[in-house]
């Protein structure tokens, strides 16, 4: 696993946006081979959307043959609603950049089956080459996507009861009322995501640096999903100064030392990036 620390949230921001364009420009991406590329909603990856928007409209990568397959969405909402997933990312993302319409794809929370949608989602990345970059986001218990603590580690994209504490964190975006909050979840899995041929995480804030220190330190558990990224042969998670509170000084010290001299932000787009 890489752990690479930036100084802040911009700063983490704008070296994960220049490292996923330089990923999709070094793909070369055509209409046969398309880059397939997984993305998040939540707070977490707003900056990094604002980062790629830019250098899309600079002119420095393009979307015209990149497919992009959303985490998660809400059950029971209708995808116009101000808090689908759709709505997220069509305002916050798709429609500023270069992607053609037919190549996003997000997760259908009213289908006349759920768990017919979950197995065509599941295969229709299979059947494109699968994922070749999946970027994500935690919470403050270490939950990806919508794979909460006690979600097996061999999970697929499923129908998912949320829990309590995810109904009240997310109140905030449906008035402050839990009982507004839709109660069920479509989301990829934990294998589902393991399945990419890499993965990189975001973690910004204090909040979620309980969840940083068991993702890095601690060993793979099904309480903290995130950690499965240890078994992943190029897991990476790219994180700001706050998330560290809770590593040890060794850690910290040992992860900054591998990434010294390795390239910067800037510099990302204009040359080779080596594992």
């Amino acid at each position: 696993m890489r752990l690479i620390i930036q100084n802040n949230y911009q700063e983490l921001s704008k070296w994960t946006a220049n490292y996923i364009a330089r990923k999709i420009q070094l793909a070369n991406p055509t209409e046969e081979k398309p880059f397939l590329l997984g993305l998040p909603t939540g707070s977490s990856p707003l900056g990094v959307y604002r980062e790629l928007i830019n250098l899309n409209q600079e002119g420095l990568v393009s979307f015209k043959h990149v497919i992009t397959f959303n985490m998660d969405e809400y059950v029971g909402i209708p995808k116009d609603h101000p808090q689908s997933y759709h709505t997220f990312m069509w305002e916050n993302f798709l429609s500023h950049i270069d992607i053609q319409p037919e190549n996003v794809n997000i997760l259908n929370g009213n289908p006349a089956d759920l768990k017919e949608e979950c197995a065509r989602y599941e295969q229709k990345m299979k059947d494109l080459g699968g994922i070749d970059l999946f970027l994500g986001g935690i919470g403050p218990d270490g939950h990806i996507a919508f794979n909460e603590p006690g979600s097996s580690l061999a999970s697929r994209t499923r129908d998912k009861e949320l829990n309590y504490d995810t109904i009240v964190a997310n109140s905030r975006f449906f008035n402050n009322d839990v009982n507004q909050v839709p109660k069920l979840a479509l989301t990829v899995g934990v294998a589902t995501i393991l399945d990419a041929k890499e993965v990189v995480i975001i973690v910004n804030g204090l909040g979620k640096a309980r969840a940083l220190k068991h993702a890095v330190e601690e060993g793979v558990n099904h309480m903290w999903t995130i950690s499965a990224l240890q078994l992943h042969p190029r897991g990476m998670i790219v994180c700001d100064e706050h998330a560290t509170y809770e590593l040890k000084v060794g850690t910290y010290k040992h992860f900054k030392s591998i990434e010294e001299n390795n390239l910067d932000a800037g510099n990302l787009l204009n040359t080779d990036l080596i594992w």
